[in-house]
């Protein structure tokens, strides 16, 4: 009998179980019943939830939960007449389920994971082409990640009745497609691949910088990203150099976490933060990662990125940071992306490696996009720039522009804290 606290535990098991026996009956009954296998999973968690207070938390607890799921998988096929046909093939799968689960002892680092391949199925079905970009994200956080339509919500900012909306909408386009839970192959897989890591990539972008709300940082978001990257990585299908490069950059951004916000919930800039702090094991899975990363042909910016990353995460001060190597690695990556924001990024690094008027001068050679008239990053940096210059009244221009693009809590304080700076009456509260 376990002797783990039953609320953390149930909630640690959702998170781990609650995808494996998704993608489990996702297989037995076809994607087009995607709404049924989640309402099973979500009854057999409801009855651990009443039975383990009274009964004790059982030795087994992933087996347990497998044998109340099949019960009521079981009882919803006798129920559905266009189901029945699948009920024998749907109890052997669970009596093999249950039976591995208990050999495995419920030893969360067991080597073989049963439902390995259902759940990498499951992230790609999720990303499936029929389904919009913001509903694969919301599709995978759900039924991979085991978030619930309000942590969903809340991680995003948006209505719960919008998540659940977009959920509707991705599970009737998958079945409108007729979507198969199989491993394409071949260019299918490469365009279902690059869409999971896109989904993956901004996935933890909104959990490393959330882009509205209290907290700057959502670390679950990110965590959770990292774990289906590293999952990828567990599969011949998907073990692909783009992969190791954007599990890298998980890990060098994941690894500074700790340091990012300081006691009262404000940003910690990079060149401020305190380096000791740094997770060194996070560092060290992420090298790892890059190497693995630098054995394909290709280069992708998923390992220019990491790159850059793991530039910062191996200089011991700001000041001793390798700028020329990062101003070189950035003008590679702007050749594979020349997006707005890597143009930006580049700036910064240019401003350290040649100073204020060359890094302005480079500015101005990216503007005015509409893409960065609405960021307000790109006015930040605007406004160092010119405030460095002693160019005071223009960066305080620059900085009440940004004050009104900025929606994330501590991304104000940062940006009234440069205008007070600059005007300190321009502050209104």
């Amino acid at each position: 009998m376990s002797h783990e606290p039953l609320a953390p535990l149930v909630e640690r098991l959702f998170r781990e179980e609650s995808a494996r026996l998704t993608a489990l009956l996702t297989r037995l009954l076809g994607p087009a019943h995607l709404e049924l296998a989640e309402d099973v999973t979500q009854e057999a968690f409801i009855a651990a939830l009443r039975h383990w207070p009274r009964t004790g938390t059982p030795a087994a607890p992933s087996a347990w939960l497998l044998q109340v799921a099949r019960r009521k998988a079981i009882d919803a096929l006798r129920r559905d007449r266009l189901l029945a046909d699948r009920l024998p093939a749907v109890a052997a799968a669970f009596d093999d389920a249950v039976a591995r689960a208990d050999r495995a002892g419920n030893d969360a680092d067991a080597v073989d994971d049963p439902f390995a391949d259902d759940r990498l199925r499951m992230i790609l079905l999720c990303c499936h082409p029929a389904v919009s970009l913001e509903s694969r994200v919301a599709l995978t956080l759900k039924t991979v990640g085991g978030l619930s339509v309000g942590e969903i919500a809340r991680a995003f900012l948006a209505e719960e009745s919008a998540v659940a909306q977009r959920l509707v909408r991705a599970k009737r386009a998958l079945r409108d497609a007729g979507a198969r839970f199989e491993m394409p192959e071949g260019p299918a897989l490469e365009e279902r691949l690059d869409a999971v890591l896109e989904v993956l990539y901004l996935m933890f972008n909104e959990g490393h910088l959330a882009h509205e709300g209290d907290a700057l940082v959502r670390e679950e978001l990110s965590v959770e990203a990292i774990r289906l990257a590293e999952l990828l990585l567990t599969h011949a299908a998907t073990r692909t150099p783009r992969t190791s490069a954007l599990a890298a950059l998980f890990c060098f951004h994941a690894a500074r976490f700790a340091s990012r916000v300081d006691a009262g919930g404000a940003l910690v800039r990079l060149p401020n933060q305190d380096r000791a702090r740094w997770d060194q094991r996070l560092i060290t899975r992420g090298f790892r990662h890059l190497d693995v990363a630098a054995s394909g042909d290709g280069v992708t910016p998923f390992h220019v990125e990491a790159e850059i990353a793991s530039l910062h995460a191996t200089a011991p001060t700001w000041a001793a940071t390798d700028w020329r190597r990062i101003v070189a690695a950035y003008d590679a990556l702007f050749a594979l992306n020349p997006s707005p924001v890597v143009g930006l990024n580049r700036v910064v690094a240019i401003r350290e490696l040649a100073g204020d008027a060359t890094a302005l001068a480079e500015l101005s050679q990216l503007g005015p996009q509409a893409a960065l008239e609405g960021y307000h990053l790109y006015h930040s940096v605007h406004g160092e720039l010119l405030a460095a210059l002693g160019r005071t009244e223009e960066a305080h221009a620059a900085w009440s522009r940004a004050r009104a693009l900025v929606r994330s809590v501590p991304g104000r304080r940062f940006v009234d804290a440069r205008l007070a700076e600059t005007d300190p009456m321009s502050i209104s509260g």
